[in-house]
């Protein structure tokens, strides 16, 4: 691996590369420790650290978003938005294209309709950035609304008017340029530049969480007053190296479907060849759990407004408490939304009809599978048993960090790198970089961070 780097460097183009990456996250991370106007730092500092020690349900919804965030959230800071919006937009457009006849249209003309539909996800991009900066700002103000306590003195100054409109606007600008940011890096840098700003975002509250293991091994005790020995930090790193490993495993892992093809040689003569068809096991990759995720913050939000209203009825109050961050309810519910998102997204993306007519307009098939058809059916069966695994894996992994929460106290900040959303995606960009920083070194025949020269999960 060191090798490998080492000769990355040796490439101009390559070190020219890495260092504008570099310099883009340095922009990105500093532009979320810089606060929005209007806002009292040392009162908002004292609050996020009553809550997270606090409330075990609100510190875990306060954690979720200050994670994604890249601490910038704590802060309430210009990249408190971080680039989310612009995924939640990409999602959404993804989703529609298929259902709106238009835009399957444009995503067939090729890539000038493929750059208007990036065009209309920017469009969206604002208008989410509109919805979520005036949530975020009215919550600064009124932290009652989304179920937490008043805190000890106001978050801001000057008007509550006044102080949404400014930070609305700059969370808006801010977003778009890390937007664009990320453009650049995938096209002048090393990776997909989107997915990495948010990877830099999670992996700089990893020092922090260390810290808090830690300070968890030598006080004995965690924030939730649960016993924590020693030992057990060192079986939570062993834990941390399996559930990575086994993240790796359904981020890269596939059924293979032989296919067989036939084609003419010299002379008018039929050859045939063999290869496969990967069908993954994790086809929607993290997108389930962003989608589920996502969906549940908004019961919680919606029935604690409700509760904490004067006239508040008890049904109000007991469906807040069963859609609070640890409870039974929340985990059942987040988990079948994570079923059926996972099978709603294969649906969705996964056109088993279009595949067979282009194997048999190719000239191949699937020994055994009458092409047309028969062989869409054979595809559509084992693509829904391969999701079927990937879901059940994916729902473990997704519901694994709340155990850890529930059972064993451990803080939310710590336990989200154990599975869920932020390992997924750390584990999902990290190799999608390096199979790209290979393709560059075996293009310019270096050796690679493999002595195959490929990563092994994309080697044919």
């Amino acid at each position: 691996m060191w090798r490998a780097l080492l000769n990355a460097w040796k490439v101009k183009e390559l070190r020219n590369r890495l260092l504008f990456t570099a310099l883009i996250i340095v922009l990105v991370r500093f532009a979320s420790s810089i606060p929005c106007p209007g806002v009292n730092p040392a009162a908002l500092e004292n609050f996020i650290d009553d809550v997270t020690s606090g409330s075990r349900t609100g510190g875990g919804v306060m954690a979720m978003i200050d994670l994604f965030s890249g601490g910038a959230m704590t802060h309430f800071a210009l990249g408190a938005l971080g680039i989310m919006p612009y995924i939640t937009a990409s999602i959404i457009m993804q989703l529609l294209v298929p259902v709106i006849p238009a835009l399957e249209k444009l995503q067939r003309e090729g890539e000038s309709g493929r750059g208007k539909i990036t065009q209309y996800t920017r469009y969206l991009t604002l208008v989410v950035c509109a919805f979520q900066g005036v949530m975020v700002a009215m919550a600064m103000i009124n932290p009652q609304r989304i179920g937490l306590n008043p805190p000890p003195e106001p978050l801001f100054v000057g008007s509550p008017a006044l102080f949404i409109i400014v930070n609305v606007l700059v969370l808006t600008c801010t977003t778009m340029v890390f937007t664009w940011l990320g453009e650049q890096i995938t096209e002048r840098g090393i990776g997909n530049g989107v997915s990495l700003i948010i990877t830099i975002g999670i992996v700089s509250r990893m020092p922090h969480a260390v810290i808090e293991l830690v300070d968890m091994a030598i006080k004995g005790v965690t924030p939730s007053s649960t016993p924590f020995r020693p030992v057990q930090l060192l079986l939570l790193l062993a834990v941390f190296f399996v559930v990575t490993a086994a993240t790796i495993l359904l981020s890269q892992g596939y059924r293979r479907v032989p296919i067989q093809m036939v084609r003419k040689g010299s002379a008018g003569r039929m050859t045939d060849g063999s290869t496969y068809m990967p069908l993954k096991v994790n086809f929607a990759n993290v997108m389930p759990i962003i989608f589920a995720g996502a969906l549940m913050m908004f019961p919680s939000m919606i029935f604690s407004a409700l509760a904490n209203r004067p006239d508040a009825s008890s049904v109000w109050q007991a469906l807040a408490l069963a859609f609070q961050h640890d409870t039974a309810t929340y985990a059942v519910v987040y988990g079948a939304l994570i079923i059926l998102f996972s099978f709603f997204w294969v649906a969705n993306q996964f056109n088993p009809l279009q595949i067979a007519d282009n194997l048999k307009k190719e000239g191949a098939y699937i020994p055994g599978i009458s092409p047309g058809q028969p062989t869409a059916d054979f595809l559509d069966a084992a693509m829904t048993r391969v999701t079927a695994g990937g879901a059940v894996f994916l729902l473990v992994l997704a519901l694994f960090p709340m155990f850890l929460y529930n059972t064993f106290g451990i803080p939310f900040m710590v336990a989200q790198f154990f599975g869920g959303t932020s390992l997924l995606i750390m584990v999902g960009v990290v190799l999608d970089t390096m199979s790209q920083l290979e393709s560059h070194l075996t293009m310019r025949h270096y050796e690679g961070f493999l002595k195959s020269g490929r990563l092994r999960s994309r080697a044919n």
